[in-house]
């Protein structure tokens, strides 16, 4: 299958933003994620380098210098029309555990009364189906996660809360997400992950990267309890299975 096309623009001097079509599609995330290991190992190849991809962008950013934005975006193009299918970074599905107690999901019940189903038949709906990260933003580690069912999906509240604790696990339109720090949110909550998404004394702060797949499972609120306790020593790890070995 043909790459999609580009489109290049200058974001300011320090930053070069790479545009695909505006569609949710795994093939173009994919395309932006082997095209970020091309420009990686055959571009910048200087570490000042970072690089941002998202649903439709890659933000290539270098802080400490003023880009060429003539070389640069010629070096983009040559490199596009040479990406082979065979380039593609290492992805993970990994599996989450949600308490859908209801003092974790404030919402479930209205959720649920929304959408004409049963709580059980909402949770089970949540953890049937895989996930595809297609971005992490708004909070450092918060994962925009694609791939919710039609039959969950539900707007955004109308008046956000001004507190959301750390691990909600919420839905809106056809996302879903967790929480990985308190904040003010307007999503739908329906549980709480025992698992940290986001530690900053970490080397990689956020173990989850875009592109990845996550699925969700139930347990607990006893297993809930003892997985914060082992998270809290740094012995809880959790599950992962590689996509492309």
């Amino acid at each position: 299958m043909n790459p999609p096309k580009i489109n290049i623009k200058s974001f300011g001097v320090h930053s070069v933003l790479i545009e695909w079509p505006h569609e949710v599609s795994e093939h173009i995330l994919e395309t932006i994620l082997r095209f970020q290991t091309y420009i990686r190992f055959n571009i910048l190849s200087d570490k000042d380098w970072e690089m941002v991809p998202s649903y439709n962008s890659l933000l290539l950013i270098n802080r400490k210098k003023t880009i060429d934005f003539e070389k640069i975006s010629k070096d983009i193009n040559v490199g596009y029309s040479q990406l082979k299918e065979s380039e593609k970074p290492d992805r993970y599905l990994w599996r989450l555990p949600v308490s859908y107690d209801l003092e974790f999901g404030l919402d479930l019940d209205e959720v649920a009364k929304k959408l004409n189903k049963t709580i059980p038949e909402i949770i089970a709906m949540h953890t049937g189906t895989t996930y595809t990260v297609y971005g992490i933003g708004f909070l450092p580690g918060f994962m925009y996660l694609g791939g919710l069912l039609k039959d969950l999906e539900v707007p955004r509240k109308a008046t956000p809360r001004l507190k959301v604790v750390k691990g909600a696990v919420g839905i809106a339109g056809k996302q879903a997400g967790i929480y990985p720090q308190e904040s003010p949110g307007g999503w739908n909550i329906i549980g709480n992950c025992s698992v940290p998404i986001f530690d900053a004394s970490k080397e990689n702060p956020c173990f989850v990267n875009v592109g990845d797949k996550i699925e969700f499972y139930q347990i607990s609120r006893a297993e809930y309890n003892l997985h914060k306790i082992e998270a809290e020593v740094g012995i809880y790890k959790p599950e992962k299975i590689k996509l492309n070995a």
